[in-house]
């Protein structure tokens, strides 16, 4: 998201440029599955390359892939998807499936984005150390019910593509940035208590608008605020204003300025392609080398957003399923 008000300068991301690097360290590849639990419940069955009927976990691992990604709500509207129980049961499954798990909150009833962060209902009106005590509250609630069902989270993320902070309007950077990073040492903290040992992601869409990220990141740190993973979302075909190539290269640029600049590690949380993009594998897999490539070794992980849709489900097209819900050539990406 472009916060024009905000913005550096407009030519930060295009004048970031970094040598050569030849060597590569292959990143952990996973998928955010979030809605498998969903789309099961609807009788629909996923299909690996050779067209055979498996768990959605199963193609994960056939294809390279030993970590999830999963999302939780404060109160779904259904009660039940991604909810803190529908969470405990995925995550079990995760580890069943001897995969390495990373809990992604919202910190909201429904999708938090760029666009919109909107507090729980039930915490609308909360004062500021009410909504700083709901977010550890949740935060605890949510990681205990993971840790007491044997499962060890390796990440924890805080906050969903906060490209301008999180639960609005209190938590609003453009607005208070000193309140995001209250709000996001909340939520880190809380996460340390329950898993020492785990790594806390502060999380941002758009891996090629090197300027937000520098916004965001210098404004965390100058209030105090502490992460130890920078993540990015990357759907390179949805970058307006680039090609692919040109986003996917962006985006390692503005990864190698986060390394330098901030000293942690990094990660794409989040990355997407039309499901019948001609170019779809040779994209992805072009981020995966890129990811590899990023100064020091610290580009630590890729997760694929949805892989198990198929296209049109609940309207997104970005998934690696074909119509029949059998996995499409971008799997072979993470081979």
């Amino acid at each position: 998201m472009k916060l024009t008000k905000l913005a550096l300068t407009a030519c930060i991301a295009t004048a970031l440029t970094f040598p050569a690097v030849s060597s590569f360290a292959a990143p952990l590849k996973g998928a955010d599955v979030s809605w498998m639990s969903e789309i099961e419940a609807n009788g629909i069955s996923f299909y690996n390359r050779s067209g055979v009927k498996k768990d959605i976990l199963a193609i994960m691992k056939e294809q390279g892939m030993t970590a999830v990604r999963l999302r939780v709500w404060v109160n779904p509207a259904d009660g039940w998807y991604n909810s803190t129980q529908d969470v405990v049961a995925k995550a079990k499954r995760a580890k069943a499936a001897g995969m390495k798990v990373m809990i992604d909150f919202h910190y909201s009833d429904t999708w938090a984005d760029p666009g919109k962060q909107t507090k729980p209902a039930a915490w609308a009106n909360y004062s500021f150390q009410q909504l700083m005590d709901a977010v550890w509250n949740s935060t605890i609630y949510t990681l205990q019910a993971v840790k007491d069902a044997g499962v060890t989270v390796d990440w924890v993320q805080v906050g969903n593509e906060t490209n301008n902070g999180m639960l609005w309007g209190d938590g609003q950077a453009s607005t208070n940035m000193k309140n995001y990073a209250w709000l996001t040492n909340t939520g880190y903290n809380a996460a340390k208590s329950i898993y020492p040992n785990s790594k806390v992601v502060v999380h941002l869409a758009n891996c090629h608008d090197n300027a937000n990220f520098r916004w965001i990141f210098d404004g965390l740190r100058a209030n105090g605020g502490k992460f130890d993973v920078i993540a990015a979302s990357s759907y390179p075909t949805n970058a307006t204003g680039y090609t692919w190539q040109n986003a996917n290269t962006a985006c390692l640029n503005n990864l190698n300025d986060m390394v330098s600049r901030y000293a942690v590690p990094v990660m794409i949380s989040e990355i997407g392609v039309p499901w019948d993009h001609s170019q779809a594998q040779t994209i992805v897999k072009d981020m995966i080398t890129k990811l590899g490539q990023v100064s020091g070794s610290k580009g630590l992980a890729i997760f694929y957003w949805e892989p198990e849709a198929r296209p049109g489900w609940k309207g997104y097209t970005l998934g690696a399923m074909d119509n029949n819900g059998k996995a499409t050539a971008v799997w072979d990406a993470f081979k």
